[in-house]
């Protein structure tokens, strides 16, 4: 922190009053022998600058402007944004007026919320903007899928958020749960482009039970299509008052599970599609004594999928 140089009184009444007699602030300092410019002006502070010194320029206005600005009580910073000019600017033109009361604590957050607020208001927009293009370019890089790309994304979705066998209990079963209606839409497509109708599967709302749950079952029907009869009674998950939960209000529809009957061999050609999308024709390394031709299986997240040797 710069600390003011002290000037005594006598030598600051004499400063004040040459300089009301129009010298300038060289001739006062060679007067009174000051030696810097920094005594000077503690010697001249709160006394304005005599009209003659003033020169007419193009910023006269801004000038006049500035120091009614800071009699209000403004800062530097805010002046400068107002006007459009440099702080430096800004303080040669009402340095001389005296430092505005500080301000209080409530309304220095107030100050920095609207800050904050005025500039998301102007950046939010922009921002939203820019992810729109990036969403929309990306998107139209991938265009419609054949139905092989279907295979490969629904089997990686699918090993994503499916049931997996574990190495303790194995089912063959393909279950997919989600609460996105995009994806489900994506997996349904899958089964169908895999050859199983969409009359072999079941769905089942899980939902907690403080939400609508009438509404999150005529939610999933119109985004399935399917029949009534294949929804079975929702599943109700027990609401804990203790617990702050974002997904509430009418966008929250649960989750949907879908299960396809009778889905062994679909299972296991989910696992082999899976399996080699995520190999993408690469091998793994292995050890003396196997085949270098052998593929590995890699194992997702809770499955039972290890390396599989062809020969035992």
């Amino acid at each position: 922190m710069i600390m003011k140089p002290h000037v005594p009184s006598e030598l600051r009444e004499q400063a004040i009053a040459l300089r009301r007699a129009g010298k300038s602030r060289r001739e006062i300092k060679d007067l009174l022998g000051i030696g810097s410019n920094q005594t000077l002006n503690e010697a001249l502070r709160g006394e304005p600058p005599q009209p003659w010194t003033w020169r007419p320029n193009a910023k006269d206005d801004l000038r006049a402007k500035a120091r009614d600005l800071r009699e209000q009580g403004l800062a530097y910073n805010r002046i400068a944004a107002e006007l459009g000019v440099s702080k430096g600017s800004v303080s040669l033109w009402v340095r001389d007026l005296p430092r505005p009361a500080g301000l209080s604590y409530e309304e220095c957050r107030r100050r920095a919320a609207e800050g904050v607020r005025r500039y998301w208001a102007a950046e939010r927009p922009v921002r939203e903007a820019q992810r729109e293009a990036a969403r929309a370019a990306a998107a139209a890089q991938i265009g419609p899928l054949n139905e092989r790309e279907v295979l490969i994304a629904g089997a990686i979705a699918y090993w994503c958020e499916g049931a997996k066998n574990k190495p303790y209990r194995r089912s063959d079963r393909v279950v997919f749960m989600n609460s996105d209606p995009a994806l489900i839409g994506l997996f349904l497509r899958f089964v169908e482009t895999a050859g199983v109708g969409r009359d072999k599967l079941i769905y089942q709302v899980h939902i907690h039970e403080s939400a609508d749950v009438d509404a999150a079952q005529k939610f999933w029907l119109d985004v399935t299509g399917a029949d009534a009869g294949q929804f079975r009674r929702p599943t109700l998950k027990r609401h804990n008052p203790r617990t702050v939960r974002k997904n509430t209000g009418s966008d929250y529809h649960g989750c949907l599970r879908l299960e396809v009957r009778r889905s062994v061999g679909l299972y296991r050609k989910i696992e082999g599609w899976a399996t080699a999308a995520m190999l993408a024709g690469q091998r793994a390394p292995v050890g003396p004594g196997h085949d270098s031709n052998q593929i590995y299986l890699l194992p997702g997240e809770d499955s039972n999928l290890g390396r599989r040797d062809q020969n035992p």
